[in-house]
This record gives C-alpha cells, sequence and structure tokens, in this order.
C-alpha cells in the first residue's frame, strides 16, 4: 500500500506540473541554463546539466576533493559520501560499492561501462580495482536511485561515473609514500598537448603490501593471513581534436594483482574452527576503447564508441570474461524548451569459469534508449524516457521512467522520480558447477521500480542541505541459499524490499574552516528464507544507520581533513558487532609550489569491524602512511 501511495504521489505531482505550463514563462526561460548558477552534471541525463537543475539524489566528488584528501583510491574517496558503503569482497581485494543498501550499481569510466556478466554470491559485477590511478580523475559522479532507464540492469541502486581529466597543461607529478603493514606505492603522472592538437594523460603505478593487522572480538591486534598483495597498474588517454567540435580519443587501462585471498574461518570449514585460510590469486584486466566525439563541450553532445574489456583471474582454476561492444549516442532539441537525448547500445561478453565447469558461455544485450528534458514552466522541468533491452536469454525488457523538477528559486530544488529497474543473471548465476555450488538456467531477470524525493537548498557561503527518501521494490530478486541437497544455487524468492532516506548539511564556518554532517537510514527486507514464494519477510539490514561527520581546514600552505564513518544497527552475528566509529585524518603541507608533503592515518582509533557481511573478512585496523608529491 505504502508504494502505491508513493507512486500515486510522484504521478500526481507530475501531472500537476504539467498543467502548470505557461506559454510566457517559456518564452522567458528557453534555456535551463541560460540564468542558472552550480556544478555541472553529465551522469544523471546523460548531457550536461547543472546539479540543481537535475530531478536525482547527485553527488560529487571533486579532483581538489581527491587531491586534499590524498584519496588512495575509488573505494576511499566514496567511503565518505553519505548513502554509499564500501565492502571488499569475498577475494579480498575486491572493492564493492553499494547504494542505498543496494549492491546492483553501474560503475563507468567517462560514460564508458564497466559492469560484465561474471559474478557469483554477491549481486555486484563491477569492481573499482580496475581503475588504476586517481591522478588521472577530474571528478566523480555518484547518482542514487533508478538508472535502468538510461543505463540497463544493474543500475537499481544508482550510478558511479568516474570523469577523467583533459589535458590543461604540460606537466608531470611523481607520488611517492610509504605506509604500514610494508606497503610502498610509487605512482607517476603526466598530461600534455602538442600544437596539433593532440592531448594525452598517462599514469603509471606500483603498489606492495604485506600482511594486514586488525583489531579482533577480544580486543587483540591480529595478523591478517594471505592479505599480502602486489597491484600494477598504467592507463592512457589520447585525444585529437578535429574540426570543429569533433574529437577521437582512445582509452587503455591495464591492471595486474598477484596476492592471496584473505578470509577468518569461524565455522571450520577449512580446518580448526578461528583459524586462517588463505588462497593465492593472480588478476589481470585489461580495458580499451576507442571514442569519436562530435558536438563535443556542447549541451548536446554525442559520440560513437567500441570498447572492448577482458579480466582473467586465476583462483584455484581460472575464470576469465571479455565485454565488448558498441554505444552511440547523440542529442539535440526540438524546440526551445525540449532537449532530446537517444542511443543504441550492443554489448557481447564470452565468459568461461573451469574452476566452476563452464566454458565460452556467451550473453548479448541490443539497448535503445530515449528521453526528453521538457521544460514546463519557468520553475518546472519534466524528464520522461524509456529504454528496452533485448537479452538474448531472456528476450526483451521495458524500463520508462518518469522525473520532476521544480525550483521555486535559484537555491532551492524539489524533485521526485520513478523508474522501473532490471537486472539480468550473471554467467555464475546460470552456469555455475562445482561440488558445493551449482548455477540455476531457470532464474527469471529480477525486475522492479524504485521511487526516489528529495530537497536540495544552497544557503550561500558554502552552506548546503540536501534530503533524499527513497522507496525500492524488486520482484524475483536473486539469492544464493542452500537447496534441499545442500548444495548451494541461486534462487528467485518472492520479492526484495528497500526504503530509507539521506540527510546531508554542509557548512563554511570561515575562510579556513567548513565541516559536515551527514545522516542515512537503510531498511532492507528479503524473505524469511531463499525459497519462499510469499510475503514473508525478516529485516536484513548491513547498515541501517550510518552517519558521516567531517571537518575541514584550509589555510596558506597547510590542508587538513577529520572524516568519520559510524554504524548501527548491525546483526552481531555477521559483523562482530552492533555498531562501529572509524576516523580518518590526513594533513598536507605544500612546501613550495613543486613539492608537498602529507601524512595519513586510517582508522586511527584501531576499531575493529567488519565492511562485508561476516566477521571472517574484518576491515584493516590503524593504518599511517606519509608521502610526497612533486610537480614539474
Amino acid at each position: 500500500m505504502k508504494k502505491q501511495t508513493l507512486t500515486y504521489a510522484i504521478l500526481s505531482a507530475l501531472a500537476a506540473g504539467t498543467l502548470c505550463t505557461s506559454g510566457t514563462a517559456l518564452a522567458a526561460e528557453a534555456d535551463d541554463e541560460a540564468t542558472d548558477l552550480g556544478e555541472t552534471v553529465v551522469t544523471a541525463e546523460r548531457i550536461p546539466t547543472t546539479a540543481m537543475s537535475t530531478p536525482a539524489d547527485v553527488a560529487v566528488i571533486t579532483a581538489e576533493d581527491i587531491e586534499a584528501n590524498h584519496y588512495a583510491d575509488v573505494a576511499e574517496a566514496l567511503n565518505h559520501v553519505p548513502g554509499v558503503v564500501m565492502t571488499n569482497g569475498a577475494s579480498g581485494n575486491d572493492q564493492v560499492v553499494r547504494i542505498n543498501g543496494e549492491e546492483r550499481v553501474v560503475v563507468m569510466v567517462d560514460g564508458e561501462r564497466l559492469n560484465d556478466d561474471q559474478g557469483s554470491m554477491s549481486r555486484a559485477s563491477a569492481t573499482l580495482t580496475r581503475i588504476p590511478s586517481m591522478k588521472d580523475i577530474e571528478r566523480i559522479e555518484v547518482v542514487k536511485g533508478a538508472g535502468s532507464a538510461l543505463y540497463g540492469s544493474d543500475a537499481v541502486g544508482g550510478v558511479v561515473n568516474i570523469i577523467t581529466k583533459k589535458a590543461k597543461e604540460n606537466r608531470t607529478q611523481i607520488d611517492l609514500n610509504t605506509c604500514s603493514w610494508k606497503t610502498h606505492n610509487y605512482e607517476i603522472y603526466n598530461q600534455g598537448s602538442d600544437i596539433g592538437g593532440l592531448s594525452w594523460t598517462i599514469a603509471a603505478g606500483i603498489q606492495k603490501r604485506g600482511y594486514f593487522y586488525y583489531k579482533d572480538q577480544q580486543g587483540d591486534t591480529t595478523k591478517m593471513g594471505g592479505s599480502d598483495y602486489s597491484n600494477n597498474g598504467m592507463s592512457l588517454n589520447l585525444r585529437q581534436k578535429l574540426k570543429g567540435d569533433n574529437s577521437i580519443g582512445l582509452r587503455f587501462a591495464h591492471r595486474t594483482m598477484d596476492g592471496g585471498s584473505p578470509a577468518y574461518d569461524r565455522w571450520g570449514y577449512y580446518g580448526p574452527a578461528g583459524e586462517f585460510y588463505s588462497k593465492n590469486q593472480q588478476q589481470i584486466m585489461n580495458d580499451v576503447s576507442v571514442t569519436y566525439r562530435f558536438k563535443e563541450d556542447t549541451k548536446l553532445p554525442g559520440y560513437l564508441r567500441y570498447f572492448n574489456h577482458y579480466k582473467a583471474n586465476d583462483f584455484s582454476g581460472k575464470f576469465q570474461t571479455r565485454l565488448q561492444g558498441v554505444d552511440y549516442q547523440d542529442g539535440w532539441r526540438l524546440d526551445a524548451n525540449n532537449k532530446i537525448v537517444a542511443g543504441a547500445e550492443w554489448h557481447r561478453s564470452d565468459s568461461s569459469n573451469k574452476q566452476s565447469g563452464y566454458e565460452g558461455k556467451n550473453i548479448t544485450t541490443t539497448a535503445l534508449y530515449l528521453q526528453d528534458s521538457m521544460r514546463l514552466a519557468d520553475k518546472w522541468i519534466f524528464v520522461p524516457g524509456v529504454r528496452m533491452d533485448h537479452h538474448n536469454e531472456f528476450g526483451t525488457h521495458w524500463s520508462p521512467k518518469a522525473a520532476l523538477n521544480y525550483r521555486p528559486d535559484r537555491d532551492t530544488k524539489i524533485y521526485a522520480s520513478w523508474g522501473r529497474v532490471f537486472k539480468a543473471p550473471t554467467a555464475d548465476d546460470l552456469y555455475y558447477e562445482d561440488p558445493w555450488m551449482h548455477g540455476n538456467p531457470n532464474l527469471d531477470p529480477e525486475t522492479g521500480h524504485v521511487e526516489t524525493i528529495g530537497f536540495s537548498h544552497a544557503f550561500g557561503a558554502g552552506t548546503s542541505l540536501d534530503m533524499s527518501y527513497f522507496n525500492s521494490n524488486l520482484h524475483d530478486a536473486i539469492v544464493w541459499g542452500a537447496d534441499a541437497s545442500g548444495s548451494w544455487t541461486p534462487l528467485n524468492v518472492y520479492e526484495e524490499k528497500k526504503h530509507g532516506f539521506t540527510l546531508s548539511w554542509k557548512q563554511q564556518i570561515s575562510k579556513p574552516w567548513s565541516y559536515e554532517l551527514g545522516y542515512t537510514y537503510t531498511h532492507t527486507e528479503t524473505p524469511a528464507t531463499n525459497t519462499s514464494t510469499t510475503a514473508e519477510y525478516v529485516k536484513h539490514n548491513s547498515m541501517p544507520n550510518g552517519y558521516r561527520v567531517g571537518l575541514h581546514y584550509q589555510q596558506g600552505p597547510w590542508k587538513a581533513n577529520l572524516e568519520g564513518r559510524m554504524g548501527t544497527g548491525l546483526d552481531k552475528t555477521y559483523y562482530g558487532d552492533s555498531r562501529y566509529t572509524v576516523f580518518d585524518f590526513n594533513t598536507s603541507y605544500a612546501a613550495t609550489p613543486q613539492l608537498t608533503i602529507y601524512a595519513k592515518a586510517l582508522n586511527f582509533t584501531n576499531e575493529a569491524y567488519s565492511r562485508y557481511a561476516g566477521w571472517n573478512y574484518p576491515a584493516p585496523g590503524r593504518f599511517f602512511q606519509i608521502g610526497m608529491t612533486y610537480t614539474f
């Protein structure tokens, strides 16, 4: 009944907005960006719009934020966004993003999809370890809520889009640091351009770490077996400017990882209960794409892209997947009040999991999408859209959306959205086979809908308030669990329900000082058993209450940031405790315009906690880092 009420309220608001159309107002505000202020984002609507004109809950991590905090990777940066939780996956080194309690999230680089069709147990199909360097990131856009109408399968919880830098000057930067647990990182980054219109960015790095230590449930500092690794990565972006607003670009990213897969076995499956087990693994990831961009740097840009992504993991047997595809998008104005964006996609994955009994399984999807950004009146923007996905195993699925943005003044927005979502089973869901686990070729896709309503207001002088509420219903949700024979297998369950809200406050106290506060509540319900086909639900929250705090100082050559993350309401059986509080601190000093010295202390109170469902994956304890960057 609640979901019907919320959906009815949203659709009523959309209808009311349509009735408020004013011809005079339309003429006065023909261009929705003409008099607007604020940060420009591209992910929510696939075209550049200001954040205040976008009917969505959008968070942005800028290059300045990354540099000020010396974030080591995207996961560390996302950890401080309200409503976002980062988990280490079952392999110990995978980084999975969860938005609004949802692992079904699309991850992209410059709009290029990184999700693939391989993965078991978890509903996530993209890991952030594919992103080689933070030095090459201009900003990270996080869009919370349904995104299937534009981005297809996986965009249930939201979308993370990593926007890379365009070369603005010829410069090189070296970053060297040493850390706890025999950790050493070496990185070099270069960007430049020539008079012929060719520009480039290139980054390369080496990361090495010994075993990490953590504080266990008894309060003892313990070594995590199998947690050592060696990661090497590089990325290259080339862009050749062509005539007019056109260019052609090449992106290549490469990463290798050689390390363990740590876990703490509290059940005794791999020996005496309470012992570590570890299996060595080697990963290799290669991503390459070629993109022709036209009408670049306009309000309605277009592109044609070919990409080829390869991932292999040797872990008690080799499994690998290759995803390649062609994406096309264009945009145009129908009139002064309608901006159209449309596109087509063809993606094909080839997956093999020799460890799990299948080879050469192909999944092909073809998609078309269309969206109209309509200015109904001087304060109203209505964004309807629809996407058609054809899956070679599961046929055709339609994902419509409707969103409304109301701007009572330039500093305020009130928005509502509704969207259909779906998530197709992965290759492992369908074909996995070993003595203990087996896939299910009779699965149905996960389908449902997500509604979001929100409010944002900028008070001026660096002060802002953001609030949003979401409701999610997913039918035929796929859950791995024990079947009648005791083997683990994926099954479609009756329904998975989530709802929650996010509250975020930022304020500039004075010129050097600012702070931020955030609170998120997430409630998740799944059927009482994995074989349930009725609405018998149990509460299952990974972190129902999440808190974020941040205190920032910037004065002259000094920068300092104190950031805290707190979670309450956890299931002690799975997380070791019902709550945790983690504080991170970093500071930097610009000794010269070229040289910056920095230091970090992560989890400096040495909190005992787990980021993943199960205390057998405890998070690292107290960690120190000292480093320097030199630019020339």
